[in-house]
């Protein structure tokens, strides 16, 4: 293989991939005349294989191929607890909340909640927790964008902005001119080019260690140098008693926050009936779960081929060994960014990247257009549906600005630290919010508001002091340390918070309204008058 064929293979691999894409996106805004179809058009046109495949494209991002191989190679059986999580969180979604989140007309959780809880002084605080979820999800996917741009076509560090900048501008083309449904479009092409890369690389990977998985474990172990601590839970974290707190801390986060992320139940409102969410488990399910499989047998061959020291040096988080371990499959193609094996990878990785980052666009200025844009003040007089798309298309451009200057800004730090957060207020804040809504009987938007701003204060200030902001080489701020809090991911406190303050607030709430009824039937009269909700 000559050095040139890996690079002429990824140009070609990645301007197919946005020639199709944009064009599917074209064809998609063709019928983009109305709210419901920009917002809700994806999974509503799809049927059940289309909404399940779009959803696990929504549901693999650059988290789920780098850093799941990552913490595979640095911390075996960690890493492989991680990659179940991330399958069994979307199954639960599936099963729990693809029934209950159907509804026409509703797009976002502050609409669901509005709707739901009959009472629209939720639908703002739906949106803070919607945006501080989606930011940080947002930067880490668009700065990996850049990152694999740059690396496909050998370009040198001073371009990384522009590749970031062009990865921005895709997004904001997917987003703004597709919708939903052609987002839907561009994951479901993910899914295939996604599964393709990752079958291929775990093929190879196996058919060094004579297609068995079993011989390529004992030789990630050997390889190690962690020993027998490399087959058992607690190498990420420790051994101490603080450490196994740390693990599932972090367990019951990725497991809780993952099922709650909005661009993920964005999806599931649209769907057209329960037996079309019932039959989209499967096919939602099905290739995140190959995936999954996928990366952590390229996570052991990495560790097994390469090392886990050499995988640490070139990364503390180990999210370069994916595309690692392609030089040690492909070695005589003149180094591992000239193969064609880390050309078919690389694109992947970056197709991924870069539908993840449309689908988190759309859903954060889906939130501002709607969560935070007013409502009509009376049903005679709605908003214009031109209008609103408008707002939403500029709410678009707006996330898009500001996720690039901020990722240009950031680089490459605290990527770990960026999606711990995510997770944290996903689990900590949209979970309960979402759970007392749809199973808790009587209650009110009183106790979620009570969850979003009692807990999003006290999510900032444990991250801030634990050790995934500063003493530790993944940290945020990796040379300093003032840590105080002992858990790098603090779910294991601040997830049962969320749920009690938002019993709290729904009691304090009826106490309320008990001493004042006057102020009771004045709101709820307010509420029916400005049709606010469907009645």
């Amino acid at each position: 293989m000559s050095t040139g064929d890996g690079q002429s293979l990824a140009a070609m691999v990645f301007l197919a991939f946005v020639a199709v894409s944009l064009l599917l996106c074209g064809l998609a805004a063709a019928d983009l005349d109305d709210p419901e179809h920009f917002y809700a058009g994806g999974s509503a046109a799809f049927g059940p294989v289309g909404s399940g495949l779009a959803i696990a494209g929504d549901y693999i991002s650059a988290a789920t191929l780098l850093s799941t191989t990552g913490s595979v190679a640095l911390d075996g059986t960690d890493g492989m607890l991680f990659a179940c999580a991330t399958v069994v969180s979307l199954f639960l979604v599936m099963r729990i909340l693809g029934e209950p989140l159907r509804r026409r007309g509703v797009f976002t959780m502050g609409d669901f909640l509005a709707d739901r809880l009959k009472d629209l002084s939720v639908r703002r605080a739906l949106g803070v927790a919607t945006l501080v979820v989606l930011t940080p999800l947002l930067l880490v996917q668009l700065s990996t964008a850049g990152h694999i741009m740059a690396a496909m076509f050998g370009l040198p560090e001073g371009a990384l902005t522009g590749c970031t900048v062009a990865g921005g501008a895709l997004m904001v083309c997917y987003a703004a001119f597709g919708g939903m449904r052609g987002i839907g479009y561009v994951q479901i092409l993910k899914v295939g080019v996604t599964l393709t890369a990752v079958l291929l690389l775990a093929g190879l990977v196996l058919a060094r260690f004579g297609w068995s998985p079993p011989a390529l474990f004992d030789a990630a172990r050997e390889r190690s140098g962690a020993g027998s601590d490399y087959a058992f839970p607690g190498l990420h974290f420790g051994h101490s008693f603080g450490g196994r707190l740390d693990l599932i801390s972090f367990e019951a986060t990725l497991l809780i926050g993952a099922a709650c992320l909005p661009h993920l139940t964005m999806r599931l409102h649209p769907l057209r009936d329960a037996r079309t969410a019932r039959r989209a488990v499967g096919w939602a399910v099905g290739p995140v779960a190959v995936v999954c499989a996928g990366v952590v047998i390229a996570g052991l061959g990495a560790c097994a081929m390469i090392g886990r020291d050499p995988i640490r040096a070139a990364d503390p988080g180990g999210a370069t060994a994916l595309l690692m371990v392609t030089g040690v499959l492909d070695p005589a193609a003149g180094g591992v960014r000239h193969s064609m094996l880390f050309a078919i990878v690389a694109c992947a990785v970056f197709v991924t990247t870069l539908a993840a980052v449309a689908g988190i666009t759309l859903a954060a200025a889906t939130s501002l257009a709607r969560d935070f844009g007013g409502r009509p003040a009376d049903r005679a007089a709605p908003r214009s549906p031109g209008g609103e798309i408008r707002r939403a298309r500029v709410g678009i451009v707006l996330v898009g600005l500001v996720a690039v200057v901020l990722a240009v800004l950031l680089e490459d730090r605290g990527r770990l630290t960026l999606i711990s957060l995510s997770f944290t207020v996903a689990a900590s804040v949209l979970a309960p919010v979402l759970l007392y809504a749809l199973f808790l009987p009587g209650h009110t938007a009183a106790g979620a508001r009570w969850t979003v701003y009692g807990t999003l204060p006290l999510v900032l200030l444990l991250m801030a002091g634990s050790p995934a902001v500063s003493g530790t080489p993944i940290a945020l701020f990796p040379e300093r340390d003032f840590h105080w809090f002992p858990l790098q991911t603090p779910g294991l406190v601040t997830i049962p918070a969320g749920f009690l303050l938002g019993l709290i607030g729904r009691d304090r709430n009826r106490t309320r309204d008990r001493a004042h009824p006057a102020a009771r039937d004045a709101r709820t009269m307010s509420l029916r008058t400005t049709g606010a909700f469907r009645r």
